[in-house]
């Protein structure tokens, strides 16, 4: 062992112990106590060089970071982040992830502790549940990422899934009743959703040059969002899915076209919905009408959003293919444009009636029976005869 140079280096201190230290991605580490003996110092320092090589090494001073300040580093750290996902993260860290995590080092919270967290927190607050976990689980795996931690305690089967309750699709008939009764300015907000599958923030952002009406075809681009002081923010879409060109029915865009006559300034940048004085119109102000109108039509379960979900599900029965309703819809994964995949009972009708296409005018055609084959109890007491 004379002459060989080890790992990190030790030193004996004052107190008669032994304190290990080394150097690893261009910082000193330091052993997190100290050491009877060398031979004690010596082994801890050949255990961490072991994992480095197995690329098992975690910063043990990273890992006693509160997991407060991890996360809002974390949240710092993200300047990709929309406005509106800014916020919602906030909120679920100021509401469920702090009050539960907060105090405790990262290196403290268990699989355990977060299993009992997210059971309590489904059974109280089942609509936060998934995202609050998706959050906890980003968080941990860039610790991980930052070798502050070996592996994430975030191992909760499919609990970062939305269950999403099914929603009754409504009606052509109710759609249309739905925008006849809403004021003759914000119409065209029901037609955009219901024909066209957008999403209310993609249609407030909607500007007159934005409308193709010898394509009969919409250009989205941008998004509305409001702050939670009441600031109305345009951004891009939540991803690179989210821009696209989506085409309308005719009788759809001829009605956007009027609205856009009687009610949009000729300038291309002219918003299509504004509020009092020409100011982009406030999320809340749509909302409020719409409630009003499916007051008028007793639809009072609907929210707005289902107009996206009935275009998308007309979309699919059509026989869109999984990727033509991500286009449509400006999903960037297939599996929200499954949702709409879904059987409805007006689809399975118009199954039904294409089988009785098939049968104009004839009977179904009933087999005749062959009397020179033997029925089954026959054949059956034959078998039995022969292995007799």
């Amino acid at each position: 062992m004379s002459g060989r140079r080890h790992f990190g280096s030790v030193r004996k201190r004052s107190s008669g112990r032994w304190q290990a230290s080394y150097f690893h991605l261009g910082m000193r580490h330091q052993a997190p106590e100290t050491f009877a003996t060398k031979a004690e110092a010596l082994g801890w320092l050949a255990g961490v060089e072991v994992d480095i090589h197995r690329g098992g090494w975690v910063d043990e001073k990273g890992g006693r970071r509160l997991f407060a300040d991890v996360a809002n580093t974390w949240l710092d750290s993200r300047p990709d982040l929309a406005p509106r996902s800014v916020l919602v993260y906030k909120s679920l860290l100021k509401c469920h992830l702090i009050p539960a995590f907060g105090h405790l080092r990262i290196a403290e919270v268990s699989p355990s502790l977060i299993r009992t967290w997210h059971a309590r927190l489904l059974s109280d607050k089942p609509g936060a549940a998934p995202a609050a976990y998706r959050l906890l689980r980003a968080i941990f795996n860039s610790a991980v990422h930052d070798e502050l931690l070996i592996k994430s305690p975030c191992r909760v089967p499919k609990a970062g899934a939305d269950r999403a309750v099914e929603r009754e699709v409504p009606t052509i008939a109710e759609v249309q009743a739905l925008a006849a009764e809403m004021p003759e300015n914000l119409r065209v907000a029901v037609i955009l959703a219901a024909w066209g599958g957008m999403r209310r923030g993609e249609i407030l952002a909607l500007r007159r040059r934005d409308i193709d009406p010898l394509r009969s075809s919409v250009r989205i681009e941008r998004a509305q969002v409001e702050l939670s002081d009441g600031t109305v923010l345009f951004t891009g879409p939540k991803t690179d899915a989210g821009v696209r060109t989506v085409h309308l029915p005719e009788r759809a865009m001829h009605a956007i076209e009027k609205h856009l006559a009687d009610y949009v300034a000729s300038d291309p940048n002219a918003l299509l919905l504004t509020g009092r004085g020409g100011v982009p119109l406030r999320p809340k102000t749509l909302g409020v009408a719409f409630a009003k109108a499916r007051a008028i039509c007793d639809l009072e379960t609907t929210r707005f959003h289902d107009l996206r979900h009935f275009s998308m599900t007309l979309a699919a029965a059509t026989g869109a293919s999984t990727k033509e309703l991500m286009r449509r819809a400006g999903h960037a994964s297939p599996a929200a444009a499954l949702r709409y995949q879904h059987a409805t009972e007006d689809r399975d009708k118009a199954i039904a009636d294409a089988f009785d296409e098939m049968f104009r005018g004839d009977v179904l055609p009933i087999p005749k029976s062959n009397r020179s084959r033997p029925d089954r109890a026959q054949k059956a007491e034959g078998q039995q005869g022969e292995g007799l």
